[in-house]
């Protein structure tokens, strides 16, 4: 079952559960991927598209949360925080850091980076080995400490 189909079928779920917030957040997604789905005129969007649609709103979701948990909005921060939770399952397992460290030194040593300036020309390398995998900012804090 396609990424796409599984949503369908969970917002269905979500109706008969009449979970608020799960079909808040799944009908995000779904709007998301059939407005990607019309850009090029099909009714169908691959996995791999479907899952960068979903990992931009989980980066959205928690990009609230904090706005709001700095402007003391409790309320606000609870309804992100719950969707988030819904969204998040569809997402691949992410690495470790240890794991993501392991790369980061591979792709420094034969990239033949040695500093801080070099950061550039490891991340291109990086971010198409581990995306999905791992956060773009935990990839670039281990890239710093690595080549500082």
């Amino acid at each position: 079952m396609s990424v796409q189909e599984q949503i369908t079928s969970d917002i269905k779920d979500a109706m008969k559960a009449r979970n608020v917030d799960k079909l808040a957040a799944l009908r995000a997604v779904k709007s998301a991927i059939m407005l990607e789905a019309t850009k090029d005129g099909s009714s169908l969007v691959s996995d791999e598209v479907s899952l960068k649609i979903i990992t931009k709103l989980v980066k959205q979701r928690k990009d609230s949360a904090t706005i709001f948990e700095e402007q003391n909005r409790p309320d606000l921060v609870v309804d992100e925080v719950n969707q988030l939770a819904y969204l998040e399952p569809y997402l691949p397992s992410q690495m470790e850091d240890e794991q993501v460290r392991q790369i980061v030194k591979e792709v420094i040593e034969s990239v033949g980076a040695s500093s801080p300036a070099d950061i550039g020309k490891c991340m291109g390398p990086l971010m198409g080995r581990l995306n999905g995998k791992a956060a773009g900012s935990l990839i670039s804090r281990i890239v710093k400490e690595e080549l500082s």
